[in-house]
């Protein structure tokens, strides 16, 4: 099979640009180079005689993350001398066994730099699910340090570099001072790699938060130096392999998500992976948990010719940033605008083509062309007939709005019952079955529904004006209007089914909720019980952000001794970056004390509606860490009665660990 190819836009780099200084000189203008976008296709340095000698400078420079003709904001950024700077910074790639001497440049002015860099050597000694060991280098203004180490070790790395302001030191990167290291195996030595290379990239101007959280506007987020939609167009013919290695050289949670097919987790450095379901080498996705400065690789086929995504899944991390350069208050360059209010209301309206005007940040469109002499499959004839209202209840405030999908039949007229809300209902559909969902809206605005998960044509897919192929390009749901999409489910599993437009404000609001493709030779679900994570209508104004099943305080789940139940999580949160569900036993007396409670013991059965590998699936502590836009499947058994709570909690890294949301589960 092709590997997949990349269709490049050449533009013409400005070489110089006059800006106000952004690191110091008291507002005095100087000369900036423009930072070049870098798609990771060459490596830096020259590789002689088995050492590869590099040389990373680093400077200040402009970057313009939507395209050279729009306004940029100045950074720092590691180039080589001589030539432009580079965002992200210029690719190390190198042979296993290679020697390399890198020699790190500041040029900064009056900031100290720190460049951290990933101790190949020691990882040979340690298990491949843990990341490598961070070295470090300080170097001051005007300083050149090197480093020389041995790559022993296949495997994806990054390499970053902190300054001396206070910002950089929150972040752990400053600027966009971050690259990838790759180190090939001897396999796949001698030729040029078939393999692409995305680095994540978020520059901020401010380290301010609200509750405890960034401020998502005030940070640019970026793939291989470009935000959506101006990232690259990677183009592909059905059939194709890709190789993919995504690195996140950010000090965020980025759950990566593919629209429309599976792909399997070669490897995940992500510090909490190890000894959890996601540790099965081998195992299947849609979306995938990438830690702050974590690496993953992951393999996948186009089995489908249309427009697809892939793309980071928190909804805040896809706000389009405001105006750049923009004037701050007192005067002085601000570099990045705020796009939304805290309540998370985005002041443009842009809506028609969502995936264009709507979306932005971390996302990589993918153009899949159908193998020669193929034709367009048509969607078989729908055996089952299902209609999907979007609606809005009364009485809730504009600014924290609450919406649900149901099926027909649940509506009276136009007017839901006053007061309810939460989430959309269960959809319940069979494996092999062709169905035909007719999503009707009767929101006062646009909506679409994507079926997260779920291997479809492009199409009914739900993305805005970008989904389908050639003319045929989905569209948005007008207030008053109706889309069908048809899709044949391949597989039982737990899916989700949510808003593809607004997704910070319609989630929030109730657009999500949870998707069951149930086998055929085991139609029965009485036994199922779902926990869909969802954030809170209102942003918080206390410990409260997260929902399970549409409420802060839900309904006990009860269960009986010795029945076998599968227990079947969605996380559709927009706020919380990653949580840690548990489910907690403590004996049924009055007489228990807090120490005696415990975790439970739980099956892994699968992910993302995939079956997880055989060797994953032994039974283990009932603890898993969730990022936006995963499922997981559980085998539990209760072995006694007594009482029992599902408890979510925050993840790192945002905070400290804290209870969000118990759920009662009472065991009879």
């Amino acid at each position: 099979m092709r590997a997949l190819a990349t269709v490049r836009v050449v533009s013409t780099f400005a070489l110089l640009v006059s800006v106000g200084s952004a690191a110091g000189g008291g507002g005095a203008h100087q000369t900036l180079p423009t930072a070049a976008p870098n798609a990771n296709g060459a490596a830096a340095g020259a590789l002689r005689g088995g050492v590869l000698a590099v040389t990373l400078e680093a400077r200040l420079a402009m970057w313009h993350p939507d395209g050279d003709s729009l306004p940029g904001i100045p950074i720092e950024a590691f180039g080589e001398p001589g030539r432009a700077p580079q965002v992200p910074g210029p690719l190390i790639r190198v042979p296993r066994g290679t020697d390399v001497r890198a020699t790190v440049r500041n040029a900064l002015g009056r900031d100290t730099l720190t460049f951290f860099f990933p101790s190949l050597t020691e990882r040979a000694a340690r298990p491949s699910t843990e990341p490598a060991p961070l070295d470090s280098l300080v170097i001051p203004p005007g300083g050149v340090r090197t480093v020389r180490l041995r790559a022993g070790r296949a495997g994806t790395y990054l390499y970053r570099a902190t300054t001396s302001t206070p910002l950089a030191r929150k972040l752990r990167v400053g600027g966009l001072l971050a690259g990838a290291v790759v180190v090939d195996s001897p396999a796949r030595v001698g030729g040029p790699p078939r393999d692409r290379i995305f680095v994540i990239t978020g520059a901020s101007d401010s380290a301010e938060a609200v509750f405890g959280l960034p401020i998502m506007s005030r940070t640019v987020f970026a793939v291989n130096g470009r935000a959506w939609p101006h990232t690259e167009r990677v183009a592909a013919t059905v059939g194709d392999t890709a190789r993919w290695h995504v690195l996140n050289a950010t000090n965020d949670v980025h759950p990566m998500h593919l629209h429309g097919f599976y792909f399997r987790v070669d490897a995940n450095d992500s510090a909490d992976v190890a000894g959890s379901a996601q540790s099965a080498p081998g195992r299947m996705a849609v979306t995938e948990r990438v830690a702050p400065f974590a690496t993953m690789l992951m393999t996948w086929t186009p089995e489908r010719a249309g427009n697809w995504l892939f793309h980071c899944h928190h909804p805040l991390h896809l706000v389009p940033h405001g105006a750049l350069g923009e004037p701050g208050p007192s005067g002085a360059p601000r570099r990045i605008a705020p796009a939304f209010d805290v309540a998370g209301e985005q002041p443009h309206a842009a809506h028609g083509p969502h995936a264009l005007t709507g979306m932005a940040g971390i996302v990589l469109g993918v153009n899949v062309q159908p193998r020669r002499g193929q034709r367009f499959a048509t969607p078989a004839s729908p055996q089952r007939q299902l209609r999907l209202v979007a609606v809005r209840d009364t009485g809730f405030p504009s600014t924290a709005p609450s919406m649900r999908y149901l099926l027909d039949g649940t509506v009276t007229g136009t007017s839901p019952l006053e007061g309810r809300g939460g989430v959309s209902p269960p959809l319940y559909l069979t494996r092999g079955e062709p169905v035909s969902i007719t999503v009707v809206n009767r929101l006062p605005e646009p909506t679409a529904v994507h079926w997260h998960g779920i291997e479809l044509e492009s199409y009914y897919d739900g993305v805005a004006g970008f989904g389908g192929l050639g003319k045929r390009i989905s569209p948005i749901i007008a207030p008053l209007d109706s889309f069908e999409a048809r899709f044949t489910p391949p597989r039982a599993g737990t899916f989700i089914y949510h808003s593809h437009v607004d997704e910070p404000r319609q989630h929030r609001a109730g657009l999500v909720g949870a998707l069951i493709v149930v086998d055929p030779a085991r139609p029965d679900t009485s036994d199922d019980r779902i926990f869909v994570l969802k954030s809170a209508r209102q942003f918080p104004t206390g410990p409260t952000t997260l929902e399970v099943n549409g409420s802060s305080r839900p309904d006990t789940v009860r269960l009986r001794v010795g029945q076998r139940y599968r227990l079947r999580f969605l996380d559709v949160t927009t706020v919380v970056t990653s949580a840690s569900v548990t489910l907690t036993a403590r004996p049924d007396s009055a007489f228990a004390t807090r120490s005696e409670t415990m975790l439970a013991e739980w099956r892994p059965l699968a992910k993302d509606g995939a079956d997880l590998p055989a060797q994953a699936r032994a039974p283990r502590a009932a603890r898993q860490v969730m990022g936006m836009g995963e499922t997981y499947d559980f085998e539990f058994t209760p072995g006694s009665a007594g009482t029992m709570h599902v408890e979510v909690r925050v993840a790192a890294p945002v905070g400290p660990l804290r209870l969000l949301v118990r759920v009662p589960v009472r065991v009879e």
